[in-house]
């Protein structure tokens, strides 16, 4: 008889998602992201405070109009699509135009009891765009109370 060891892999939602439950980090931050043609997904840094999570997407070269930043149903989605072209003539006989389509998307499940939708915010400044998540009021964490002997 042939005693095999289970494949970590067998069931391989489950240690990920374990792992998240331990870790306290429930929201799925690289759910669903695709870049058009020749272009690459934006950098994103996520960080957390007691007041709400901040979203930074680098994005260089770039204006605020380029931007759609959609929150529904739990799915933050931020969007851009560039189209350009360029065209010259050279002796009246030779037209040379180039051409530049540029696209990404990134989405982000957040649990929707965690943040305020409404309350959400979005600026472009210097190359980053920011987006402010602000937490529900009932999450914050509350200064410790002092309780009276009687």
């Amino acid at each position: 008889m042939t005693i095999a060891k289970l494949s970590d892999n067998v069931f391989p939602s489950l240690p990920s998602f374990f792992n998240r439950f331990f870790e306290g980090d429930m929201m799925d931050w690289s759910n669903s992201n695709f870049a058009g043609t020749n272009s690459t997904l934006p950098a994103v840094n996520i960080r957390e405070n007691n007041d709400e999570f901040l979203i930074e997407v680098a994005a260089p070269g770039m204006s605020k109009e380029q931007f759609k930043v959609n929150f529904d149903n739990g799915r933050l989605t931020i969007s851009s699509e560039q189209k350009e072209e360029k065209a010259g003539k050279k002796d009246g006989r030779y037209t040379r135009r180039e051409f530049r389509y540029m696209s990404f998307q990134r989405t982000f499940t957040i649990p929707e009891n965690l943040v305020d939708g409404d309350k959400i915010k979005a600026s472009y400044s210097d190359g980053i765009l920011n987006i402010s998540l602000p937490k529900k009021e009932e999450l914050k964490p509350k200064p410790a109370r002092e309780i009276k002997i009687s």
